[in-house]
């Protein structure tokens, strides 16, 4: 059977093309639909090339670099694959969905994003009488552009000196450049979000000791991190980015907690195997005992963030 992607031009140029990426092109040309039901399906069109010049990219029968060379039309596949095994790379060491809310795309050197009111009365849906004027939440563009840097870094290597590397090793390489990459992203939306984006958004910060927090100033424990997750209301802290030393804090104030709430359950099940022992206002305390060291601040049910 004769298939479309065994007789593909390849060419330099379409690595050009306004608006497509390389495997874009190739697709427009070589559509995956036609392949449902066929051996190649699950395959897109750049793999499909691959298996045309039979060029294994992974794997212990993985190839060496040289063989991407053996033609003019298998050498345009090279700089795809090198995107490629950055680009995963940077996928396996993303951290940036956890904290970003939408991505946008786009063609230029700044960007102006929206706004409006963060929440509370702003964006409560009141009770209008008949007549009234209705309450209005105000979206609005943003004073200040947001200035987007470029990042690069050229990698050079003399062709001798990795003509005959086994392709998997070398994605290796490419892909430890990826998670350099995306750290340098991270370090950019850390910097966003501690110091805004020149919009005077810069994130509210708290320091423990010092109102609303409760604590002693430089010592950090369990009450705190429940009084830091409290400060998220009405949105709900799902992602903490931390240092290492101090995520082995948190980890520690966390599973003190977890043995602490496991503790109220065992408490719980044998007053209830007991035959409810105690009464009704024992049970109800041991339900509500809390975070904060017993000191009955944060009801456990409401705090499946923590839990």
């Amino acid at each position: 059977m004769s298939y479309q992607f065994d007789n593909l031009k390849l060419e330099k140029g379409m690595y050009g093309v306004a608006g497509k990426s390389f495997t874009a092109v190739l697709e427009s040309e070589d559509p995956s639909e036609r392949y449902k039901g066929t051996a190649l399906e699950g395959l897109d069109a750049y793999q499909r090339q691959l298996k045309r010049f039979d060029i294994r990219v992974k794997g212990t029968g993985s190839d060496v670099v040289d063989k991407f060379f053996q033609s003019a039309q298998s050498a345009v596949l090279f700089p795809e694959y090198v995107s490629r095994s950055v680009w995963q790379g940077m996928e396996e060491n993303n951290v940036l969905p956890s904290i970003v809310a939408a991505e946008t795309h786009i063609d230029g050197m700044d960007y102006r994003s929206i706004s409006s009111a963060a929440g509370g009365s702003e964006k409560e849906l009141r009770r209008v009488e008949a007549g009234a004027a209705i309450p209005q939440t105000m979206i609005k563009a943003q004073g200040n552009m947001v200035k987007l840097h470029k990042r690069g870094r050229m990698l050079v290597a003399p062709y001798e000196a990795i003509r005959y590397q086994k392709l998997d090793l070398f994605s290796v390489t490419l892909r430890q450049i990826g998670a350099y990459i995306s750290r340098n992203l991270l370090e950019d939306a850390i910097q966003v979000i501690e110091n805004g984006d020149g919009n005077g958004n810069a994130a509210e910060s708290f320091q423990v000791g010092t109102a609303p927090m409760g604590g002693t100033a430089g010592k950090l424990t369990y009450n705190e991190l429940v009084d830091f997750w409290a400060q998220f209301d009405p949105y709900e802290m799902n992602t903490l980015l931390a240092s290492g030393d101090m995520m082995v804090q948190i980890h520690i104030y966390l599973l003190g907690g977890l043995q602490r709430l496991s503790a109220l359950r065992q408490k719980r099940a044998y007053l209830q195997w007991r035959g409810g022992g105690g009464g009704d206002t024992e049970r109800r305390d041991s339900r509500r005992a809390v975070a904060h060291g017993g000191q009955g601040r944060v009801p456990l049910e409401h705090c499946p963030a923590l839990w």
